[in-house]
This record gives C-alpha cells, sequence and structure tokens, in this order.
C-alpha cells in the first residue's frame, strides 16, 4: 500500500494524535489493549516516564528566524525525516495481522527507521523484505553462541543496518494486568531458553564486537555505569530505556536517566531513548538532553490498531506537525540546534499515566475524533 497517496488517505480521519488511542482501544480486544498499555506490578514506572517528562517546561526564545524550520535528525549515519525510530515489540501481529511487514512499511514510506523484535512476525526476513527504509534487528538470546550468531549472520544477509540486544529482560516481569486475566501473551506461548537470555553478560558483547561487524546496539541502559561500559565494549549506540515500565516497576523514568548517560557517553556513542514518549514535545524535551533519537512504542502501536499501514504514517505525519510547531514556537530553526539551555525544571500539571499526554480522552466521544 505504500504509495504516499494512498497513505495520506487517512489524513482527514485522524487529525490529532489522542484519536488513534481512542481508534486502538475500539478495535482490540480488552486483553491485548491491556497488554499494550500495561506495566508490571503497581506500574509506577509506566508513570514516572511520564512524570519525567512533563517535569520539564521550555524556555522560548523570541525575535530569531524561523521562517524555515529542519525536523531531521541523524542516526548511525543515515538521515531521518524525524528523529525518530519505531521500538521493538513483540506481538505486532495482535495489532494488525500483517505484523512487524505493515509498520515498517509505513516507516520506511515516511522516512524513520523500525527495529524489529526477534519475537514479532511475520520474522526477520519477511519483515526486511517489506521494509524500504533502514531498519534494525532486535534480539532476545534464547540460545547459544551458535545460536546468536545465525541470527546475526541472518540479519546482514536481509539488509539490517544494526544488530541491537536487549539487556534488561534477566528475568520476566510481573505483568498483572495479564495475570489477574489469565491472559499469556503470544509470543510468551512460543518462548523457551530463557535461561540464554538470563545469562547474557559483558562477555557476550566483546564476543559479538570480535566476532561481527554490524553496528551494536544496546535497549536497557539505566544506569552511567552501564553505558560506561556499553561504550567501552563498542557499543555504536546506547539505548536508554526501562522497557516502557514492563519490567523493572519503581524505576526511574528515562527522561531523568537521560542526563547521566548523555555525560557518561561523552559523544563516544549515539544515544536512543524511550519511555512514555507520546507527544512532538516529548522528543524535543529528549533532544534538547543530548539524545540522537526518540524510539516509539505504544505510540505507533496505537496507529497500526486503528488504521494498520496508513494509521502508523498519519501518526508519524503528525507527530511531525507537533515537532514543527514547537520548534518554531521555541525560536530553534533546526532539531541540531536544540540544548539544555531550551529547558527549565516545573511541576507536572497532571497525575502522570499512561495516557496523561492526552487529556482529550477524558471528553465526551461526540464530536471528538471522527469516531
Amino acid at each position: 500500500m505504500s504509495d504516499r497517496a494512498a497513505l495520506s488517505e487517512t489524513s482527514g480521519e485522524f487529525l490529532t494524535l489522542h484519536e488513534f488511542v481512542k481508534a486502538a482501544k475500539i478495535r482490540l480486544t480488552p486483553n491485548i489493549w491491556d497488554y499494550l498499555i500495561g506495566g508490571a506490578d503497581s506500574e509506577t514506572t509506566v508513570k514516572r516516564n511520564r512524570q519525567a517528562l512533563d517535569s520539564l517546561a521550555f524556555r522560548p526564545r523570541v525575535l530569531r528566524d524561523v521562517s524555515t524550520i529542519d525536523c531531521t535528525g541523524m542516526l548511525l549515519g543515515r538521515k531521518l525525516r524525524i528523529p525518530v525510530l519505531l521500538a521493538p515489540v513483540g506481538s505486532l501481529e495482535s495489532f494488525d495481522p500483517g505484523g512487524a511487514a505493515v509498520a515498517a512499511r509505513a516507516a520506511g514510506a515516511f522516512g524513520v527507521p523500525i527495529m524489529v523484535s526477534s519475537v514479532t512476525q511475520p520474522g526477520l526476513e519477511a519483515t526486511a523484505q517489506a521494509t524500504p527504509g533502514p531498519k534494525i534487528f532486535q534480539l532476545y538470546v534464547r540460545g547459544d553462541d551458535a545460536w546468536t550468531d545465525d541470527f546475526v549472520r541472518r540479519a546482514r544477509d536481509a539488509g539490517y543496518d544494526a544488530f541491537c540486544f536487549t539487556v534488561d529482560t534477566a528475568v520476566y516481569s510481573r505483568r498483572e494486568r495479564d495475570i489477574a486475566k489469565r491472559f499469556i501473551k503470544p509470543w510468551r506461548q512460543r518462548a523457551t531458553g530463557h535461561a540464554f537470555q538470563a545469562g547474557l553478560n559483558w562477555d557476550h558483547i566483546k564476543r559479538f564486537k570480535d566476532k561481527h561487524d554490524l553496528p551494536l546496539i544496546l535497549k536497557g541502559i539505566a544506569t552511567a555505569e552501564d553505558a560506561e561500559l556499553a561504550v567501552k565494549h563498542g557499543a555504536a549506540a546506547v539505548y536508554v530505556s526501562n522497557h516502557g515500565g514492563r519490567q523493572l516497576d519503581h524505576g526511574r523514568g528515562t527522561t531523568d536517566i537521560l542526563p547521566e548517560i548523555v555525560e557518561a557517553v561523552r559523544g563516544r556513542a549515539e544515544i536512543i531513548i524511550d519511555g512514555g514518549f507520546s507527544r512532538g514535545t516529548d522528543v524535543l524535551k529528549a533532544l534538547a538532553l543530548g539524545a540522537q533519537a526518540v524510539s516509539l512504542g505504544r505510540l505507533y502501536c496505537y496507529g497500526l490498531a486503528a488504521a494498520g499501514e496508513a494509521g502508523v504514517f498519519r501518526m508519524l505525519e503528525l507527530l511531525e506537525t507537533e515537532i514543527a510547531t514547537s520548534l518554531g514556537l521555541l525560536g530553534v530553526p533546526r532539531v541540531a540546534a536544540l540544548d539544555r539551555s531550551c529547558l527549565h525544571p516545573a511541576m507536572p500539571v497532571t497525575a502522570p499515566h499512561v495516557h496523561s499526554a492526552f487529556p482529550l480522552l477524558n471528553l465526551a466521544d461526540e464530536g471528538y475524533g471522527g469516531r
């Protein structure tokens, strides 16, 4: 479907990002909806992701020439239409039958990368064939070194630009929304070999760098100490993440973590971040703090569930509009000019939760969102 005219057909149907959230909830079963929005245990980390973002205000400058706005970014030598990528999400086929291939086509048509999860369908090669743009493969380790080497070879042969290990899942979390409903996620029913993920350590990372030439990303870094180790072990990018609040509960919000990661990395690797990012203003805050790119998880899943490929593409269009508008109002003509002088600590005005960035969800349905 990836013709841009066809993809833009949804432009009149979805005019704000919150409309995707509403449409996704209508289309998904209650179990899959809770799988998408839920976190671990008390979901405190989910809330802290939003609280950290909402605890930063902007310091706009005026009388600056913003007649031309440049929203583009760079990641691993690739130019991005906006400085975001689609995060690795398991079981994307739960949101659209085409799964990762559908999301990948939208990302490529728009001009941003996708990071493809090893636990989503239609799999490594089929998703790569559907991806016209840059792509990264993310692996949960479920086998020995030879098993991992086979995935690296397949990723390289399929044209992936980089390889990512997720490193914050040594123990699988307790996601009580799912447990309370006795719901087992589709990919968990197929999962075996979790002991290999639990045994993953820095020696495995060294071995990867000694043996393979694909750029390496480590996803799930949450301290300066581990960021320093990641750089020393040759990571091309440090991916700051708490798994969207879905692993360790009572963790810090990733935006709170970001400054210490930037200080530890000192420009020796690129920095990606995820965790509650829902608006263009959220993206700008991370960039101003020193990230190169923001990875979107739940947000693009709403678009995928609401309207498939066209929904993901339209979501990215609206995010680009928000980024451009906010840059202009900040008095910053290009993404690359953002820095910490654009930000100031502030008290949040909304109680944090997974959808606190979307206050219009609380309005009466009539007349809002077209659904």
